[in-house]
């Protein structure tokens, strides 16, 4: 017999299930629009995932597996509906991924079936997270995400120490997936490992990160470029980095290549996280770089600053003041869905166009590096606006 308690909780999910998402109307930067809602939380996964509901075996109705977070989704725009790849976190810290779908991207996410499983080909792989999807002029569907394992070097005594690299898989369908064998690079490290949509010079090509330790980069770090040749087996034998992390900057600590690129007519638009150290931990924010259409490893234009930073409530969590992406998409009418988590907890989705994107990643001025030099530059623009202005005012009176 279910219990009770269970059509209640199902009245009021199905409440937070269906609820429209409006636009922020406190906020305004013209490059994008923010909502007012999450479009997932951890109160959106099924109830029958978190609970058993057969009344003998849980007379009180207790959360026997309970969710502690929903974020960091992969992304992908297929047959007309909006699908994120959850990576969904267990009270346990085990993330595994979860299949979401929406209509129209912004609300409505309902999870499908069950978790995503596969071939167990790695018995040391612990945890898994972050899955990248991009379509891939192959025909398939690929993922990559974060294997992680404990640390085999690490001291008998030493249970946090770990070791990570790119997993990967791939479907046609969404429901079924094949794993391939782990990326294969020379990094002793491998995290926000990205294939890129298309073949270039006939061989499957990458954004990785190469990275000595789990959480510092060492003599590492950057967004790389590499190629492999076969993605039944895949080695990258060069990185080759080609957005570096620099000094006070906004992805000074580190930085990592986040959604596989979009493709416009001006060239690749990239969305990388970039993080720097506070008094309070790290930061993460997002921030926004392009490359040539025909040299995807060649970076033509990088918007100074970030692109998307913790706002508001988006600031507290499970960890806090950190923003993430790792999935984006791009419909038939050419707007974007930016999906990123808040502070390790939940997950937004930000929107725009191709139009804005393109005109934000090319007609934002680049970051100078040097105070001065920025109040410089910020007093040129100044300088112009007043002119405006001025000008204004004198075909007014």
């Amino acid at each position: 017999m279910i219990h009770k308690q269970y059509y209640a909780l199902l009245e009021q999910q199905e409440a937070l299930l269906t609820k429209p998402n409006v636009k922020k109307a406190d906020f305004y930067n013209g490059i994008y629009d923010r909502y007012e809602n999450p479009v997932i939380t951890r109160h959106h996964v099924p109830i029958h995932w978190r609970f058993d509901l057969d009344q003998k075996h849980n007379p009180y109705f207790m959360e026997r597996l309970g969710l502690n977070a929903t974020l960091n989704p992969g992304a992908i725009y297929h047959e007309g509906r909006y699908y994120l790849v959850v990576r969904t976190e267990g009270v346990d810290r085990k993330s595994f991924f979860a299949l979401a779908v929406s209509d129209n991207g912004i609300d409505n996410f309902h999870f499908i079936d069950k978790p995503l499983t596969w071939e167990d080909i790695d018995a040391d792989e612990t945890n898994m997270y972050d899955m990248r999807l991009v379509k891939h002029e192959d025909g398939w569907i690929y993922g990559i995400y974060c294997s992680e394992r404990k640390d085999p070097d690490a001291a008998p005594h030493d249970t946090s120490s770990a070791t990570a690299q790119a997993g990967l898989v791939r479907t046609r369908d969404l429901k079924t997936w094949e794993r391939l064998p782990n990326i294969a690079t020379k990094s002793p490290q491998q995290r926000n490992v990205v294939l890129h949509p298309e073949f270039v010079e006939g061989k499957y090509a990458f954004y990785t990160r190469p990275q000595d330790g789990f959480i510092s980069t060492g003599t590492g770090g950057g967004i790389a470029w590499g190629l492999c040749e076969n993605i039944t087996h895949p080695v990258i034998d060069q990185e080759t980095v080609i957005d570096e992390r620099i000094y006070h900057t906004v992805y000074e600590v580190k930085n990592g290549q986040g959604p596989a690129p979009i493709k416009t007519d001006r060239g690749w638009i990239h969305i990388g996280h970039g993080v720097r150290n506070t008094a309070a931990g790290l930061r993460y924010v997002l921030y926004v770089f392009a490359t040539d259409l025909n040299d995807p490893a060649k970076v033509i234009a990088k918007p100074g600053g970030h692109f998307i930073a913790p706002y508001d409530e988006e600031r507290v969590g499970d960890v806090s003041n950190v923003i993430f992406c790792n999935g984006a998409v791009v419909n038939e009418q050419g707007e974007v869905f930016i999906y990123y988590a808040s502070s390790d907890t939940r997950i937004h989705v930000a929107t725009t166009t191709i139009e804005k994107l393109v005109d934000y990643t090319f007609n934002t001025p680049e970051d100078r590096f040097r105070s001065l030099d920025n109040a410089k530059q910020r007093g040129e623009l100044i300088e112009h606006n007043l002119k405006l202005l001025a000008k204004e005012s004198k075909q007014t009176i």
